[in-house]
């Protein structure tokens, strides 16, 4: 058998004025043939998942064309038209094909298109053919339509957050699409969208509640003939009309039977409506928890600047507040290109005297000044060998600058924003962060795969920003009405077909 790989994996933040444009997906953005393989082989990532499922399988895995930046605002059409172009040609040009892998993430948006990732999955369709089958892996933050799924053979969601079993899910969809193909099974998707919000500081997998609805899905899909459930988590950020959780069943055969099991799943998830919201510490009650913790390092959650939700990563409200208070002992990243290149003018070991972060008209907090001195200049590069949110392997913060100032802070300047979800983001540039008492982690789920081992404490701190806790700040012209929280609702398990 011969697969055919490709696809367009972005979470679109639309409250976040950046788009996905074509300078954006520039530098190292789209990658193609065994570029790919160069990319994701022995990662834990969902292609690296495929590459490892075809070698298992006895399948041939032929990556085409794959298109990934980090989370941003919409995907520009011009963009958006040109790489999913060259998809289809590549699908056209290089059949026949016994089946197809998809690596679309469920939350994109496109200029003119709310639903990128079902327009995706329907022009493949086209292509390929009612009868072939096509399979993807979701993230846990899809939101997930009808018409994606409709256009799918297979569809499975990670399901842990921090995302880690992104290859596992890959494996197992190319062993579902391999059977599917040689006429072994005959896969039927059921879909129940909710009108529900999950808040962020609630979709940690191994807490209550989401930790027990996962392990409902489980058991779900353990039954005879079942071949996979999912609970999806949805992305608040994206403000779209399949915004919120949903569940999907997929049985061998039997759609009665996969409608009953997802029904059955997603009123599990209904009944836990109330304990799927949450508030957290504002900044000055964070850093009165991190004064009284005696231990180190306390981990400092920036909700409001997450990296892996479309931020920037550049907001310094915390450290406005670290410094007005006169603390000391602090390690961050700044996304701050302007910062790094005085840095580099100046050289190592010299002096330099800055206004770091907030540059953006979108940034949370102002920027602020600090003298120091630097002590390393850097590539960006890094590598990450061991479990990772989103099972990436390779890392590039562009150009990068570190610098120790005299409020007793390291800064890790970077110049391109990058999710802090691996250790070695720090230690690749000389920085442990165990030798600090508070390390600031702009994200909420995604950091935590990392700095669960090593910190004494963490504390979620609603800040402002594009991917703030309190979805109250933005204003939704798109979502469904009614949702819960936003309004008080039913669940009518019956409109939900």
């Amino acid at each position: 058998m011969r697969f055919a790989v490709l696809g367009l994996f972005h979470e679109a933040n639309t409250f976040s004025p950046v788009k996905a444009d074509r300078d954006m997906f520039a530098a190292g953005g789209i990658l193609r043939g065994e570029q790919i393989v160069d990319q994701y082989a022995d990662s834990g990532a969902t292609i690296g998942g495929y590459l490892e499922g075809g070698a298992r399988a006895g399948v041939e895995i032929v990556p085409l064309v794959f298109g990934f930046v980090n989370p941003a605002g919409a995907i520009t059409s011009d963009v958006f038209e040109s790489v999913v172009g060259e998809m289809l040609e590549a699908l056209r040009d290089n059949g026949p094909w016994d089946g197809v892998l998809l690596n679309v993430h469920g939350a994109a948006v496109a200029e003119g298109f709310l639903d990128a990732d079902g327009e995706i999955a329907s022009r493949v369709r086209a292509v390929v053919g009612a009868e072939l089958p096509v399979g993807a892996v979701l993230d846990l933050h899809a939101n997930v339509s009808r018409r994606l799924v409709d256009a799918l053979t297979i569809t499975l969601v990670y399901q842990t957050n921090p995302h880690v079993d992104a290859a596992e899910k890959g494996i197992r969809c190319v062993d579902l699409l391999a059977r599917t193909a040689s006429g072994e099974i005959r896969p039927v998707q059921e879909l129940v969208r909710l009108p529900l919000v999950v808040n962020i500081a609630r979709q940690d997998t191994a807490e209550r509640p989401m930790s027990s609805l996962v392990a409902k899905a489980e058991r779900v899909a353990a039954r005879p003939g079942m071949l996979s459930a999912s609970v999806v988590e949805g992305f608040p950020y994206a403000d779209v009309p399949d915004m919120g959780m949903s569940c999907l069943a997929i049985h061998d055969g039997d759609r009665s039977t996969a409608r009953a099991a997802v029904e059955e799943l997603a009123l599990e998830v209904w009944n836990e409506r109330e304990e799927l919201q949450a508030h957290g510490l504002d900044v000055d009650a964070a850093l009165d928890a991190a004064e009284h913790e005696a231990g180190a390092p306390v981990v400092l959650l920036d909700v409001g600047d997450n990296i892996g939700g479309g931020a920037p990563g550049d907001s310094t409200a915390i450290l406005e507040a670290v410094c007005k208070r006169g603390l000391r002992s602090l390690a961050q990243t700044l996304w701050d290109p302007e910062s790094v290149r005085q840095c580099e003018s100046a050289g190592v070991g010299n002096e330099v005297s800055l206004c770091v972060g907030a540059k953006l008209e979108h940034s949370a907090g102002s920027p602020v000044a600090v003298r120091g001195t630097i002590r390393v200049l850097a590539d960006g590069h890094f590598e990450e060998s061991g479990a990772v949110h989103g099972g990436f392997r390779y890392f590039d913060m562009g150009p990068t600058a570190v610098v120790d100032t005299t409020d007793g802070h390291t800064l890790v300047l970077t110049s391109k924003p990058i999710m802090n979800s691996s250790l070695r983001q720090f230690l690749s540039v000389g920085v442990d962060p165990r030798d600090y008492h508070i390390v600031v982690a702009k994200g909420v789920n995604s950091p935590r795969a990392a700095y669960t081992p090593i910190a004494a404490k963490m504390v979620v701190v609603d800040t402002d920003g594009v991917t703030a806790m309190n979805l109250g700040r933005f204003t939704y012209q798109h979502r469904r009405r009614p949702m819960f929280p936003f309004e008080s609702t039913t669940f009518d398990i019956g409109e939900s077909r």
